[in-house]
C-alpha cells in the first residue's frame, strides 16, 4: 500500500512538472503574407535555436486577408507582416495597429513550366500576346485578398501603356478569370499540376521554388523606386476598411511592411522578435538570400510610436 503511494506521489509529481513546464514556454503568433511563408519559417527555426522556450506559430494568407482577422474577425496575432506597407496603414492604423516597420522589396514576374504552353517563346517583350493565346491559361490571385493580385491587375494596365496597346488591360483582366486564388501561392499546385501554364507572381516565390520564370521590364514590374509617378499612373479598386466600400489603389514600387497589433498578447516577445528579423545577422540575411532585399533603414512619419529597440530600422522623412 505504501509503495502504491510512493508511485501515485512521483507520477503526479511528473506531471505537475510537465504542465508547469508546458505553461512556462511563451508562444509567438504570427500573421504574415504568403510570399513570406517560406522565410518566417527559416527566420522562426533560428529564433528558436536562440531562444529555447519560445514556440511560434506562423500562419499564412494574403495580406488584406491577414489584415481582416485582426480588425474584422478580432483574432488575436503578435506580429502581422504584410507583402504592401499600406496595407497596414490603410486596415489597421489606427484603431488596430500604431506604427508600420518598411522591410523588404520584391517584383512581379511571370512564372511557368518548361512544358508550358508556348514556353519556348515567351520573353520579356511578347509575353502578353502569349498569355492572350486562346490555348494558354494563366492564373493571378484576388485583388481583394491579396496585394499580389492587385499588382497583377497594375502590371496588366502598365503594360497596356508600356507597349502602347489599346485595350490590352481590359483582354488580360478578363481571360482566365476562374483561375482567381486568395492568394499567389495557392495557385503554385495549379501551375505544377497543369492546370494553368503561366502566373503572375512575385520574384523571391519564383526563385524560392526554383521555378521558370521570365523578368518583366522595370516600367512595369513594380520595382524600381525612382519610377514611383510612373507606377501611380495605373490604379485599380479594390474593397475597402468597411464591407461595401471601395478604395482605388495606385501602383506604387513594392515595398512589404511588419507591425505588432494593439491586441498582441506577447509585445516584449514580438519585439525581440522583430529585432531579429530586422537585424543585418539574422532575419534580414535570410530574407536577402531568399530574394527579398531590404529596405532598411526605411522611412517613418511616425518614429515616436515605434518601440524604442526597432527605431533603429527607421528614418524621418527630410
Amino acid at each position: 500500500m505504501k509503495k502504491i503511494l510512493i508511485i501515485s506521489i512521483c507520477i503526479l509529481v511528473l506531471v505537475a512538472a510537465c504542465s508547469s513546464k508546458k505553461e512556462s514556454k511563451q508562444s509567438l503568433v504570427i500573421f504574415n503574407a504568403g510570399s513570406l511563408t517560406l522565410p518566417i519559417k527559416k527566420i522562426s527555426d533560428e529564433f528558436m535555436k536562440k531562444n529555447p522556450g519560445v514556440e511560434i506559430k506562423a500562419e499564412s494568407a494574403g495580406s488584406r486577408t491577414c489584415a481582416r482577422k485582426v480588425s474584422e474577425l478580432n483574432k488575436e496575432c503578435d506580429i502581422l507582416a504584410s507583402a504592401d506597407y499600406t496595407v497596414i496603414d490603410n486596415l489597421l492604423i489606427p484603431d488596430f495597429a500604431s506604427w508600420n516597420i518598411k522591410f523588404v522589396t520584391n517584383e512581379m514576374v511571370i512564372v511557368f513550366r518548361k512544358d508550358s504552353k508556348r514556353s519556348s517563346e515567351i520573353k520579356p517583350d511578347n509575353w502578353y500576346k502569349i498569355l492572350l493565346d486562346k490555348d494558354v491559361s494563366f492564373g493571378r490571385s484576388d485583388p481583394n485578398s491579396d496585394p499580389c493580385g492587385y499588382r497583377s491587375v497594375l502590371v496588366c494596365k502598365l503594360a497596356e501603356k508600356y507597349y502602347n496597346t489599346k485595350g490590352l488591360a481590359d483582354s488580360l483582366i478578363s481571360k482566365d478569370v476562374n483561375n482567381i486564388r486568395p492568394k499567389e501561392t495557392d495557385l503554385l499546385a495549379l501551375l505544377e499540376s497543369g492546370t494553368i501554364d503561366y502566373l503572375f507572381i512575385y520574384k523571391s516565390i519564383a526563385q524560392q521554388h526554383g521555378l521558370n520564370f521570365i523578368t518583366l521590364p522595370d516600367s512595369i514590374n513594380l520595382k524600381s523606386a525612382s519610377l514611383s509617378d510612373y507606377y501611380k499612373s495605373a490604379t485599380v479598386e479594390i474593397s475597402g476598411k468597411k464591407p461595401g466600400t471601395k478604395i482605388t489603389k495606385r501602383g506604387t514600387p513594392m515595398v512589404y511592411g511588419v507591425t505588432i497589433p494593439k491586441s498582441a498578447s506577447n509585445r516584449e516577445l514580438a519585439i525581440k522578435f522583430l529585432d531579429f528579423m530586422l537585424s543585418d545577422d539574422g532575419g534580414m540575411k535570410i530574407l536577402d538570400e531568399m530574394g527579398q532585399p531590404s529596405a532598411l533603414p526605411s522611412i517613418s512619419d511616425n518614429i515616436e510610436t515605434i518601440p524604442n529597440a526597432l527605431r533603429k530600422y527607421v528614418r524621418e522623412e527630410k
